[in-house]
């Protein structure tokens, strides 16, 4: 058995439209547009009290160094500041999440701005502008590549290696360095995530009776793939549960081609595109020329077709499962098709579904269940559980 100290506990969901993490005894969470772009100069310098006014998450610039990358100690701009990059990218459709520099990027930038915190200075050592990071890792892969074995090659390049991110020009840390370890990676496949979540508390108690002994499936619709969970027993039935080559994203960008050649309008990034599919006023408008317009037509004709396609995986799931009880759609995508999926639903099986009303419990779900069982991970490794446990052999 592992046992961990000094070591401060990571959740990081890198999502397909944005990473969420939560760090510590949930004093701190982030959450970064899923976006990154490629450097070839240094951004240039801007006056230090201008930079210093600027929050961090608005200019994430990183210089990284670390051997699980394929392109090592490259220059990046992330999150924000990537989107008004012109040579910005996101992840692509067919792509494998474990296998991609992008989510390494991210995780990576997402730690170090933990670490930089000034909370932390009493956490982690700092000399010189250099800080050593350790962490505990808890984090997750689409259940199609967990089944493919993908997780244990991911989960070892982060194991065993030095990963370090230098601080260009971003607000409050330029000239930092961090220095980032992990004591120990778990890593998760999302719908088995997703169950811990719906039933248990961040102890692990059950706090959802009533769900815990139903048959349930859970459709979680993500941007480049969807995971389709069976629960049965109390747990993932790793045989029925089904991984897709099929997310929003290629529907998000062919909203934005679309929007770019028939109003002449281009927006930053997919979530751009998100964001007018989904605000409570003026949903699907953009501005053109300072004239409110309607695209209602093109987010409806494109999404409408690909909820048609995620309805169809969930027919063929629930045949293979008839006596199944409800099943619960969950994350990002769940929430831009919402409503076509429903319509879709009520015109034609009429399955008992279900969506979370809470947008944020639905987009930040993944990364509280990762950090419920990395935080359960570590309580029992602390070298005190150790002595505790060595006591309790004694008295027996």
């Amino acid at each position: 058995m592992i046992f961990l100290a000094n070591s401060r506990i990571a959740a990081v969901d890198v999502g397909n439209d944005s990473l969420k993490g939560i760090f510590g005894k949930m004093e701190a969470e982030i959450n970064i547009p899923n976006v990154i772009a490629k450097d070839i100069e240094d951004r240039p310098i801007i006056g230090i009290e201008e930079l210093n006014n600027q929050e961090p998450l608005d200019g994430i610039h990183i210089r990284l160094h670390s051997p699980t990358l394929k392109d090592n100690n490259s220059i990046y701009r992330v999150g924000n500041l990537a989107t008004k990059s012109t040579n910005s990218t996101e992840l692509d459709p067919g792509s494998n999440k474990s296998e991609e520099d992008q989510t390494l990027v991210m995780l990576f930038a997402a730690l170090a701005l933990d670490a930089a915190r000034e909370e932390n200075k009493q956490v982690f050592k700092r000399s010189n502008n250099v800080i050593e990071a350790t962490y505990t890792l808890g984090t997750g892969l689409p259940l199609r590549e967990v089944k493919e074995g993908k997780d244990v090659g991911y989960r070892s390049q982060l194991l065993g290696s030095v990963h370090q991110v230098e601080f260009l020009v971003t607000p409050k840390y330029q000239g930092l360095k961090v220095n980032i370890k992990f004591e120990e990676v778990k890593v998760y496949p999302e719908g088995f995530a997703a169950f811990i979540n719906l039933v248990m508390d961040n102890d692990l108690n059950i706090i959802n009776k009533d769900l815990i002994d139903r048959r349930i499936l859970i459709q979680d619709i993500g941007g480049l793939s969807t995971d389709v969970a069976v629960i049965k027993n109390r747990k993932v039935d790793d045989d029925k549960a089904q991984g897709f080559n099929l997310g929003v994203s290629e529907s998000l960008e062919a909203i934005r081609d679309e929007i770019r050649s028939r109003h002449g309008v281009e927006l930053d990034s997919r979530r751009d595109v998100v964001e007018i599919i989904t605000k409570k006023h003026d949903r699907n408008h953009i501005m053109v020329k300072g004239s409110r317009t309607s695209v209602h037509d093109i987010v409806d004709r494109i999404l409408l077709e690909l909820a048609k396609k995620q309805y169809r995986h969930l027919r063929n799931i629930w045949q293979k499962n008839s006596q199944t009880e409800i099943c619960y759609f969950i994350g990002g995508g769940s929430i831009v098709l919402k409503e076509y999926l429903k319509a879709l639903n009520n015109s034609l099986d009429g399955y008992n579904i279900d969506f979370f009303e809470d947008e944020k419990e639905s987009v930040w779900m993944m990364a509280n269940a990762y950090y419920k069982l990395i935080s359960d991970f570590s309580r029992k490794n602390q070298p005190e559980k150790k002595k505790e446990e060595e006591k309790l052999v004694k008295t027996k």
